[in-house]
C-alpha cells in the first residue's frame, strides 16, 4: 500500500504537466517522419556529371544505359559537361558526387576487345553514395554489348528465383519498432528515477525520512507509475506510427497481447536500469547528461536503424546485453511479421532476468538518507 501511495503521487504530478506528455508522444513520431524520409533504403537522385569524349555507337549505348538509371530507379541525376577538368573540379568542390568519363577511343576499343574502360571519379568522402554510384554504373556496364533482352530465359542457364516471405515493408515502416522503443526510453527518463531526482533537488525528499517508507517502497512505487505512463505512451506512439506509415498490424488478438506484455516488460526493464544509474543523482543536470549519453549507446546498436549482424564485433557483443536490442527484435517479429510466442521467447526471458537483476541492484544502491 505504501508503494501504491508513492505511485499515485507520481501519477498525479505527471498529469499536471501536459507539455511533457505531448513531447514524449510527439518527439518519437517526428523521429519516424524525419528518419523515414531521410534514410529511404535505396539511394536516389545522386548528382553525377557525364563527360562524353567519344561519338561512337558504344558511347551512345553507355549514355542510354545511364539515362535508363536516371529515368527508371532514379538512382542518378546526370548532367552533361564537356570540360573534363571542370567536371573533376566540381566534384572536388562538392557540387556533384562523381563524374563519369567516356574516353575518345572507347567505341574503338570495344570493337577491338582491348580492355575498353570508362572512367568513374568519385567523392569517396561520402562512402555510402560512392558505393551506390559505383555499383549501379558497374551493373549498367554489364549490358553494354547486349543488343536485346531475351523474352524467355535460357533453361540451360541456372536461374535465381527470389521469393519474399512477407509483404513489402517500406523503410519508414521498418522504423516503427525502433520508434516504440524510443518512446519507452523517453518515458523512462521523464518518470521513475527522475521524479526522485527532482524531489531531492527541490528538498521534498527530506520529508520521506519522517515516514515509514522503505527503500523498496520508494523504488517500487516510482517504477510502477513509470511503467503505467510509459506503456500508455508507447501504445499511442505505436498507433500513430502505424497510421503515418500506412501499415497494418500483422497477427491477431494473440499478437496484441504479446505486444502489450513486451511493452510492459521493456518499460519495467528500462525503468529499473535508469533507476540503478540515477538512484544516487541529486541534480536534474546529471539526468540530462546521462540520459542523452544512454540514448545514443543503447538505441543505435539495437538494430532499430541498422542490422546488428553488420555491426563491428565489439558492438555485436554489446548488443547481446543491450535491452533495447531485444525489445526491437520482439517488436519487429510481432508488428511486421505477426509472429507468435516462440519467436520472442528468448527476448522475454532476457527481460525477466534483466528486470530481476536491475530491481535488486536498484533497491540495494538507492540511498534513503540526506
Amino acid at each position: 500500500m505504501r508503494a501504491l501511495a508513492v505511485s499515485e503521487r507520481d501519477l498525479k504530478r505527471f498529469m499536471r504537466n501536459p507539455f511533457v506528455i505531448i513531447a514524449s508522444i510527439f518527439m518519437p513520431l517526428m523521429y519516424l517522419v524525419i528518419m523515414g524520409n531521410s534514410f529511404q533504403g535505396e539511394l536516389k537522385h545522386l548528382p553525377v556529371l557525364l563527360v562524353n569524349q567519344d561519338s561512337g555507337p558504344y558511347s551512345r549505348r553507355v549514355v542510354e544505359l545511364l539515362q535508363a538509371l536516371e529515368d527508371g530507379p532514379r538512382t542518378l541525376e546526370i548532367t552533361r559537361e564537356n570540360d573534363q577538368k571542370k567536371a573533376v573540379d566540381m566534384v572536388r568542390d562538392g557540387f556533384y558526387k562523381g563524374v563519369i568519363i567516356i574516353p575518345p577511343d572507347f567505341s574503338k576499343n570495344v570493337v577491338k576487345n582491348v580492355e575498353p574502360q570508362v572512367g568513374l571519379l568519385l567523392d569517396n568522402t561520402d562512402s555510402i553514395s560512392a558505393g551506390s554510384i559505383s555499383g549501379v554504373v558497374s551493373r549498367a556496364m554489364a549490358y553494354l554489348k547486349a543488343d536485346y533482352l531475351a523474352v524467355r530465359p535460357d533453361r540451360a542457364t541456372p536461374q535465381l528465383r527470389s521469393i519474399e516471405l512477407y509483404k513489402k515493408i517500406d523503410y519508414d515502416a521498418s522504423l516503427v519498432p525502433g520508434i516504440i522503443v524510443m518512446a519507452i526510453f523517453m518515458g523512462t527518463t521523464f518518470t521513475g528515477a527522475f521524479s526522485l531526482v527532482m524531489d531531492k533537488f527541490l528538498g521534498i525528499h527530506e520529508s520521506y525520512l519522517s515516514t515509514p517508507l522503505t527503500r523498496f517502497d520508494l523504488v517500487a512505487g516510482t517504477i510502477m507509475s513509470g511503467v503505467l505512463i510509459t506503456t500508455i505512451m508507447s501504445i499511442i506512439v505505436m498507433i500513430g506510427g502505424l497510421m503515418i506509415t500506412g501499415i497494418k498490424l500483422a497477427g491477431g488478438i494473440g499478437t496484441l497481447v504479446l505486444l502489450l506484455v513486451t511493452m510492459v516488460l521493456t518499460a519495467l526493464g528500462l525503468l529499473s536500469m535508469i533507476f540503478t544509474v540515477l538512484g544516487r543523482a541529486d541534480h536534474p543536470r546529471i539526468v540530462g547528461v546521462l540520459v542523452g549519453f544512454l540514448n545514443v549507446i543503447f538505441y543505435f546498436p539495437s538494430g532499430a536503424v541498422y542490422p546488428i549482424e553488420s555491426l563491428p564485433n565489439w558492438l555485436r557483443a554489446f548488443a547481446k546485453v543491450n535491452p533495447e536490442a531485444y525489445a526491437v527484435h520482439a517488436f519487429k517479429e510481432l508488428i511486421l511479421k505477426g509472429s507468435g510466442f516462440t519467436a520472442i521467447r528468448g527476448d522475454l526471458m532476457f527481460f525477466v532476468a534483466f528486470i530481476a537483476f536491475m530491481l535488486c541492484l536498484a533497491t540495494l544502491t538507492f540511498k534513503r538518507t540526506m
